[in-house]
């Protein structure tokens, strides 16, 4: 079936949405939203079967969806409208939520209902959520909707507040006087809760050393206390605020617009700069340690038996120098542990997107700190591509881009969950690439389809790249589920004569592939490029648009088809 998506940015939920309509046979075109003329063209000339709108923040025109059928991915239960679903379930604290897919009409939210899928929230950020159980029940139900609509015989249920099962209602925008924290008198619980209902967007607007800012994050303290609404401690770029019962962990902020000026997300530590008071101590705390305390931290490190887990966990799945730099002792001071196997990759959501974009746009030269960010990528990567003495295993329960894909693929094998999507690529932000990508990928995939993938610049889903032999594993279920299945399965190898002997094979391995072409040759060869790329105005143009979310004039060449 020729299936049209419309949505207002191709982002997670729809790349997700792409590659399983892909994956199952439906031709599936992309329009982005940027002009009622623009979708009419593309609908004339794509002639769609079906439009689908996974995310969209404006309405369809009426010319459109009264000519087609046009369904809607909305984030909430039946009878639930409104711009803020997600943020208005975080913030009151419920428990279950789902996702409608709806007929446009005239009204927002309003029309006939073809599929909802309920789910239970998990206690997080609100792009996190978005990305893991909020994704999983809209692909459950988008592909409901499809097969209803395909079979011709599904008649969609009018929105009926009186139907028993319809609980939802009309909701305002979530503004900012009700996000407002009362850090006097809010509790923990209270201040975490509208952190994660504004998380990533649009944060919660408040005042830090005379100046505004929107917090954007929100994490639990076990042990530091404070006078309300103080700065009282800082830790991998995040700072630590006292609440009126406890304290909470703002990783990153976002000056408040001024004089016209955009302003972006960055460590908080960063964003504050010269105004954060020198007396503020650093308190670290050792991934050992952090993983068995309720406290924030970048990395965790634990063991069960002869299997070592490294777990790691930064916002948007950005990595800057001082990350990598953190990663790369973490992994070498596991590597110095008497383990056999050693898993590599967070709890929940985003494995790696590569260089810290943000980080690199705040600097005050972006191109060497560009070059210092994809040399500790390369040396975090070298080190697990070198790790001879033991089985690295990626671990990715979301979603990978760019140089974290390839960060993954230094690893003797990738296990991933089955919603995972992967963009293998990094021609749109006009880069060349590092990582190791050309030994990496090709030795994976072959060099025709390494071609392909970093050239096309399109998603693939987890089947596929299981499919294309980009991942090894593939695990359903959810983030809970998943981790479950890894441990069970990670614990089965150590100790046995298959380990040994995969791991005197892949010490075999690297010291032929070494002599064939040194690891050094393909670094050398791939930084010659970056380094042109990083002195070139497009990568620079590409970036800012990047980190300032500048508006797409049209719908990318890459998308079309």
């Amino acid at each position: 079936m020729r299936i049209l998506l419309v949505s207002s940015a191709f982002n997670s939920l729809t790349q997700r949405v792409y590659t399983e309509l892909r994956a199952i046979g439906h031709h599936v075109g992309v329009e982005l939203a940027l002009g009622d003329d623009m979708l009419r063209a593309r609908v004339m000339a794509f002639q769609p079967e079906l439009i689908l709108a996974p995310m969209l923040t404006t309405a369809i025109p009426e010319d459109i969806w009264s000519a087609h059928t046009v369904l809607i991915v909305h984030p909430g239960p039946e009878g639930d409208r409104g711009p803020s679903s997600l943020d208005w379930a975080i913030h009151e604290g419920a428990h279950h939520w789902g996702v409608t897919v709806l007929q446009a009409i005239d009204e927002m939210d309003a029309g006939p209902i073809w599929a909802s899928v309920p789910f239970t929230i998990t206690a997080c950020g609100k792009s996190d959520l978005y990305r893991n159980e909020v994704a999983d029940a809209a692909v459950e139900a988008v592909l409901l909707a499809v097969d209803r609509f395909a079979a011709g015989q599904f008649k969609p249920e009018p929105l009926d507040y009186l139907r028993p099962g319809v609980l939802g209602r009309h909701r305002p925008y979530h503004s900012q006087q009700t996000r407002k924290i009362d850090w006097a008198a809010d509790d923990t619980r209270t201040v975490l809760r509208k952190l994660r209902a504004a998380d990533s967007q649009p944060g919660v607007l408040d005042e830090l050393y005379g100046r505004e800012y929107y917090l954007h994050g929100g994490h639990s303290e076990d042990k530091l206390r404070g006078v309300p609404g103080s700065v009282i401690a800082t830790r991998d770029g995040s700072i630590c605020r006292a609440t009126a019962d406890g304290a909470v962990w703002l990783p990153e902020l976002r000056p408040r617009r001024m004089a016209g000026r955009p302003t972006f997300k960055l460590p908080a530590t960063d964003a504050l700069g010269s105004d954060l008071p020198a007396a503020i101590p650093e308190i670290p705390v050792t991934p050992a340690m952090a993983s068995l305390r309720d406290t924030w931290s970048e990395l965790r490190y634990f063991e069960a038996g002869a299997v070592g887990y490294l777990q790691f966990s930064f916002p948007g799945g950005a990595m800057s120098t001082r990350q990598c730099l953190s990663l790369l002792e973490a992994f070498r001071q596991a590597c110095a542990r008497p383990i056999e196997v050693l898993a590599l990759g967070p709890a929940r959501d985003f494995f790696s997107n590569g260089i810290h974009l943000n980080v690199i746009e705040a600097a005050e030269d972006p191109a060497r700190e560009s070059w210092l960010n994809i040399n500790a990528m390369n040396d975090l990567v070298e080190a697990i591509l070198t790790t001879t003495d033991k089985l690295v295993v990626s671990v990715l329960p979301g979603n990978a881009a760019a140089g974290g894909v390839m960060l993954a693929l230094a690893a003797d094998e990738v296990w991933c969950r089955e919603s995972v999507v992967l963009n293998p690529h990094y021609r749109l932000m006009g880069l060349h690439g590092s990582e190791y990508w050309t030994y990496t990928l090709p030795r994976r995939v072959g060099a025709t389809t390494a071609e392909r993938l970093t050239r096309e610049a399109l998603p693939v889903g987890a089947r596929d790249a299981a499919a294309l032999g980009l991942v090894d594993r593939v695990f359903p279920g959810s983030a809970d589920i998943f981790w479950n299945s890894i441990r069970q399965q990670l614990q089965e190898l150590p100790g046995t004569p298959e380990l040994a002997n995969r791991l005197m094979v892949k010490k075999q391995h690297r010291a032929a592939d070494e002599l064939i072409k040194p690891l050094g040759a393909y670094r050398s060869e791939e930084l010659a490029y970056m380094r042109e790329n990083f002195l070139s105005e497009s990568y620079h143009e590409l970036r800012r648009d990047f980190v300032h979310k500048a508006r797409a004039t049209r719908t990318p060449s890459h998308l079309l088809s």
